[in-house]
C-alpha cells in the first residue's frame, strides 16, 4: 500500500531517475568527465519526471518553435 502511494505521487521522478541511471550506466565507462555526464543525465531525468509529477506543460512549445522557424526561413524559399 505504501509503495503504491509513493509511486502515485512520485512516479515520474522515479521513472525519470531510473531512465537517467540506465542511460548513464550505458555511457559511463570511467573518469571524471564521464561521471559529470552521468550526473547530468540523471538530473535531466529527474527534472523531466518532476515536471510530469507536478503536471506542468512541456518544456518546449514545439508548435511555436516550428511556426517561428518556418516564418523565419520563408524568405529564403
Amino acid at each position: 500500500m505504501f509503495w503504491r502511494e509513493v509511486w502515485e505521487s512520485h512516479g515520474g521522478r522515479i521513472a525519470g531517475v531510473t531512465f537517467g541511471i540506465v542511460l548513464g550506466l550505458i555511457y559511463l565507462i570511467s573518469g571524471f568527465w564521464d561521471m559529470l555526464f552521468f550526473a547530468l543525465v540523471v538530473f535531466i531525468g529527474y527534472t523531466f519526471g518532476k515536471r510530469k509529477d507536478t503536471a506542468q506543460g512541456p518544456l518546449f512549445q514545439w508548435q511555436d518553435l516550428v511556426a517561428w522557424l518556418s516564418g523565419r526561413w520563408r524568405p529564403f524559399k
